[in-house]
């Protein structure tokens, strides 16, 4: 899928499952957090560098293009709420709710891509660089 569009990285923003899933990332740099389902923590942290990937935890802070990007999966409502309203992110991405959404907050792109698995709706997010320009793609 991501194959079709000019994908330079990949932000994966939780509810990963299990280690099993990494390698499907392995043509793009992938940059991992976790959600609230992922409870295999070691097994999935392993499968991530062992792929020579990034992972992150349970919070991201990358700069892309002259972009400063949050990654997080947004379940703590105080870090979530923190990250897309201090002004310190140009993107805030998140995932937990599944749904598909984009929003600015001030200056701020906060940003759910969706999700391919528990969804109605399965989608990604495209985002231009540096313009924050979304194109939600359902899979």
């Amino acid at each position: 899928m991501l194959q079709a569009f000019d994908v330079n990285a990949v932000l994966h923003c939780g509810d990963i499952g299990s280690g099993s899933i990494v390698p499907l990332f392995a043509s793009w740099p992938t940059h991992f957090v976790l959600g609230n389902v992922d409870h295999q923590l070691p097994e999935i942290e392993r499968a991530v560098l062992a792929a020579g990937q990034t992972f992150h935890g349970r919070f991201g802070e990358i700069e892309l293009v002259g972009v400063k990007i949050a990654l997080l999966h947004g379940d703590e409502p105080s870090r979530f709420e923190q990250a897309t309203t201090s002004g310190q992110w140009n993107l805030v991405c998140y995932g937990h709710t599944h749904t598909a959404e984009h929003h600015f907050e001030g200056h701020t792109m906060v940003l759910n891509p969706g999700a391919l698995y528990r969804a109605a709706r399965h989608t990604v997010a495209i985002v231009t660089l540096p313009s924050l320009e979304v194109t939600l793609a359902e899979v």
